[in-house]
């Protein structure tokens, strides 16, 4: 007994080191990063709800958007490309710093798509996925205080005239198409909570933003509530895409994956059915597109 005992506590011992060791870095490997906006998280958390991210395929619910979709999209053409690893969730403050962190290696994947030219312009430091909204697809609404009756009332473009816009420069297709419109001015704001902000308390008249799912397709986030000009419509003439870091150790295969799964969810019609359950693709027929 005096021998077996030594022999198999320091085999003990051996697989305790080793799974010490081990472990930290299969965590590592399995749980990748995601730096995400602390409002758009919450959403998607009420949304999924305990579901399988590859079982998804109702889109509709109140705390469905835009930002939601994209992120449940990504996750799943990256399943059906064959990328198995997990992600764990950062919520924050963030905005233009995930471009930081895509540029760094430091984030795999924005799960917020990107508008072509601001995709583009990061061309060298990131991979380009192929387009989850196609060019064509996205027309957005013009978004105001619910108290703000004359810019509820605007049915012409050149109604616009009167009224000021917010957004950035860092959104090249939002800075560019609201640049083309016949405003009374554009307002630079980077944050976006800060922009959405202004409109509410009509220090800005409106700002572009997506189609939202709610019955009046109204947009509320704490105090802040906004609604869209009935029947009225930008065409923001663009498309969309996920951007991953060329840095990163998983990017050559995080964008082999998923862009074979974009290929598959829109084969089966998947992409363009949930953009219209969660009411960001509407029904062009019934809205005045008034910049065509």
């Amino acid at each position: 007994m005096a021998r077996y005992f030594p022999n198999n506590f320091s085999v003990f011992i051996l697989l305790l080191i080793i799974h010490c060791l081990l472990a930290p870095l299969t965590s590592r490997s399995e749980q990748i990063p995601i730096y995400i906006r602390d409002d758009v998280y919450y959403d998607y958390l009420k949304f999924i709800d305990g579901k399988d991210i590859l079982e998804i395929q109702d889109f509709s619910g109140r705390t469905m958007r835009r930002d939601v979709v994209d992120m449940i999209l990504a996750q799943q053409a990256l399943k059906l490309g064959g990328f198995e690893h997990s992600f764990e969730y950062f919520p924050g403050k963030l905005n233009f710093r995930n471009t930081k962190l895509l540029e760094a290696g430091k984030l795999l994947i924005s799960f917020d798509s990107y508008w072509s030219p601001d995709a583009l312009a990061l061309k060298e430091l990131v991979h380009i996925s192929l387009p989850v909204i196609r060019k064509g697809e996205y027309v957005a609404a013009i978004y105001t205080s619910p108290t703000n009756k004359a810019v509820l009332a605007i049915n012409e473009l050149s109604d616009l005239k009167n009224f000021t816009a917010v957004t950035t420069p860092k959104w090249r297709t939002d800075w560019r198409i609201l640049k083309g419109l016949p405003i009374k001015e554009l307002i630079q704001e980077d944050e976006w909570l800060s922009m959405a902000r202004m409109v509410d308390l009509k220090w800005v008249d409106f700002i572009l933003m997506a189609f939202h799912s709610t019955p009046d397709q109204s947009f509320t986030l704490g105090n802040i509530h906004l609604v869209p000009v009935k029947n009225i419509a930008i065409d923001m003439k663009d498309s969309r895409h996920f951007v991953i870091s060329k840095k990163h150790p998983l990017g050559s295969e995080a964008i082999k994956a998923i862009n074979i799964g974009l290929t598959q969810l829109r084969i089966e019609k998947r992409i363009s059915e949930a953009y219209q359950q969660a009411g960001f693709f509407i029904d062009k027929s019934k809205v005045k597109i008034i910049n065509n």
